[in-house]
């Protein structure tokens, strides 16, 4: 699938983003439950340890031959205030019970029904643990989760509830801004037609009303000629939309020429030319097609900015093997926060603009080109410069 002037173009793109953000959140959703298992595994492991202690402790107490500081153990005991445990005697009788839940009323018992159905719940989640009294007596101790345990088994999936409800957000805004620059690239591209075609038209309309009144100018002809072949250059241009071009080696100087020229004969007596090629033959890889689209909309951009009246400058020299291409008005200029905005798809300054000129431009120079297009400074109503740098070949 292609589009505009990109192998891989922005809406190609960005559903590749979004594929590679929904695997990012399945990838990090996997990992969550794994950290998260594994964290309450460990807890499981170490509130088991503690139960165990818990049972050693309580089997101490038990004996009436223990010796030693039978204090330290019942502090054992009672230190442990989150993990829910039921001692039961042989006959699976309830000796004792702790950190179960309760009624408001502290008074309130639990019941024997409540406790069995307990003692069921906590056969589930863990082995009970064997408290030896005597060689014939042997309590048991059922446990289960603590509270921090159980709130912990939970916590991964509220986050990744609260993760999965923003992918899903953020997916339906994504696909929302998506289809909103696609149907702005789309009116765009229409609107660009219909300018590229009206310099052309409006043309042949003068000449149509020239001949209407019989008067008919010595160059009449050959103008004509150049706006006819001026609509094969802007269906061919569009033509190419989605394909690859091909690039041919040519001499800038005349190319550029050429293009000014043109536009120059069609930009009325208020705006100046001032045409600063190089001293000698500069040669470079380009289509002169594209590159010529590029001209006109530099050219275009430049006479709104200066409100049809104003120079412009155009300078072309070699550095470093890189050809460099100026083009100078003294417009209203570019606030600097927006140097680089204004070649974004659907960016304009303009009350009646749609932000596609200069977007193609830079398409064209630095997806097919392989070489810069920028605003090098700009002040207002003094100067403001475009640069175009290529590879040359002198």
């Amino acid at each position: 699938m292609k589009f505009g002037f990109q192998k891989i173009n922005a809406f190609e793109l960005k559903r590749i983003v979004k594929i590679i953000l929904l695997l990012l959140a399945l990838l990090i959703s996997i990992f969550t439950l794994f950290l998260s298992q594994r964290l309450v595994n460990k807890i499981a492991a170490e509130e088991t340890k503690k139960m165990q202690i818990w049972a050693d402790a309580e089997h101490i107490l038990s004996d009436p031959n223990s010796e030693g500081d039978l204090g330290f153990h019942l502090t054992i005991i009672q230190s442990n205030t989150t993990i829910p445990a039921i001692l039961v005697s042989e006959t699976g009788r309830v000796i004792q019970h702790i950190n179960l839940e309760k009624s408001d009323n502290p008074q309130d018992k639990i019941s024997d029904a409540k406790l069995n159905s307990k003692i069921e719940e906590f056969k589930l989640e863990n082995e009970p643990i064997d408290i030896p009294i005597d060689k014939r007596t042997v309590f048991k101790v059922y446990y289960g989760k603590s509270t921090v345990l159980k709130q912990l088994a939970y916590y991964p999936y509220v986050v990744l509830g609260i993760v999965a409800l923003f992918m899903l957000v953020s997916y339906f805004a994504f696909s929302y801004s998506t289809r909103s620059e696609q149907n702005q690239v789309w009116v765009g591209l229409a609107k660009e037609t219909a300018h590229q075609l009206g310099t052309p038209i409006s043309s042949l309309m003068g000449w149509v009303e020239c001949l209407e009144m019989d008067v008919i100018p010595e160059n009449a002809p050959v103008e004509m000629r150049k706006d006819i072949d001026r609509l094969k250059i802007i269906t061919e241009r569009f033509s190419k939309i989605g394909s690859e071009p091909i690039l041919e080696e040519v001499e800038l100087n005349q190319v550029l020429r050429d293009s000014i020229n043109y536009m120059q004969t069609r930009s009325g007596l208020n705006v100046h030319f001032d045409i600063q090629l190089a001293n000698h033959k500069v040669y470079s890889k380009i289509n002169v097609n594209l590159f010529n689209w590029v001209v006109e909309n530099l050219i275009k951009n430049s006479i709104d900015a200066m409100e049809g009246r104003g120079e412009l400058l155009f300078k072309v020299y070699v550095r470093n093997q890189k050809v460099i291409i100026d083009f100078i008005d003294n417009g209203k200029g570019i606030q600097r926060n927006q140097m680089t905005d204004i070649f974004k798809p659907g960016f304009t300054t303009k009350k009646r603009g749609w932000g596609l000129g200069l977007s193609l431009a830079k398409r064209i120079i630095e997806d097919y080109h392989k070489g810069q297009i920028f605003v090098k400074d700009s002040n207002p109503f003094v100067k403001t410069t475009f640069r175009i740098i290529l590879e040359g070949n002198t």
